[in-house]
């Protein structure tokens, strides 16, 4: 792959050892600006590279938050098979921003696999990208009532 992400090992949380688990340290844009410049459309398996020359598995959300962040890309959409976040009484919340994320993350609202996809476009957001979305990859015209509409059609992070 080039390079493209660079990794290291991570624990559990009560410190045990994962395996070959790892969280993206480093990506070089590079490798995929070039594919795109030779007409490539990239398709990323989420392994990365140590410097102790060991590979890893990396989250692929995370793998993808990493690398929209490194590419300073505008829009980051996360497709799930929920509507979006919702909050206690399972509606739909539209807007976050990264404290409210962090709230709902801390009070339990947000819970089970929603928490990485949420911490995921925390750290893309923080790292300059401009908004991130999650929705439901299910709905017809989905990424285009998210892309070319005022209502979207999901979460969208800022």
């Amino acid at each position: 792959d080039g390079g493209l992400l660079r990794a290291r090992k991570i624990k559990g949380a009560g410190g045990e050892d994962l395996g070959q688990v790892g969280q993206v340290e480093l990506v070089d844009p590079s490798i995929l600006g070039a594919l795109e410049t030779a007409g490539f459309i990239p398709v990323v398996a989420p392994i990365g590279f140590g410097l102790d020359a060991q590979t890893y598995n990396i989250n692929a959300d995370g793998a993808a938050g990493a690398i929209a962040a490194a590419l300073g890309t505008k829009r980051f959409i996360l497709m799930t098979d929920v509507a979006g976040v919702l909050d206690g009484d399972n509606q739909l919340l539209s807007n976050l921003t990264c404290a409210e994320v962090r709230a709902l993350i801390a009070d339990g609202t947000a819970r089970g696999g929603m928490i990485p996809k949420l911490e995921t476009c925390l750290a893309a957001v923080e790292a300059g990208v401009e908004a991130a979305i999650i929705m439901d990859g299910r709905v017809a015209d989905g990424i285009l009532l998210e892309l070319f509409t005022d209502i979207g059609s999901g979460t969208m992070i800022q």
